[in-house]
């Protein structure tokens, strides 16, 4: 027969089986979850939108971070602004003059970069 001490010991060691076998169901449960979540249109969307944007910033970051034309901007705060004028270009039809005033601006841009200041 077992002493009034070890079964303490047991009971004591079967609460925390039976709380470590709560938890981890929590857990599954709360995973299964979030994959549910994760799966829907608009957090795919998201997160395509983020990966594109980490990438843009990756290919561009010694222009954007490091002193370069665009020091201090930060692409999500311009996007919900950019994509209103993206529509709107597209719902004008005015891709080409907008290119045009792109590129006139790219130009203009590298000229005052590359230009050297008279001293």
């Amino acid at each position: 027969m077992a002493s009034k001490q070890e079964l303490q010991a047991l009971a004591v060691a079967k609460e925390r089986l039976i709380r470590e076998g709560e938890l981890y169901r929590l857990s599954t449960l709360r995973s299964k979850h979030e994959m549910i979540n994760a799966m829907q249109p608009q957090a795919l969307l998201h997160s395509a939108v983020d990966h594109a944007i980490g990438g843009l910033q990756a290919r561009l970051g010694g222009f954007i971070n490091e002193g370069g034309g665009l020091a201090g901007l930060n692409f999500k705060s311009v996007l919900p602004y950019a994509l209103p004028l993206v529509s709107w270009i597209a719902r004008k039809r005015l891709w080409k003059p907008a290119v045009a005033a792109g590129v006139l601006a790219a130009v203009g841009a590298w000229w005052l970069v590359r230009r050297k200041p008279e001293a």
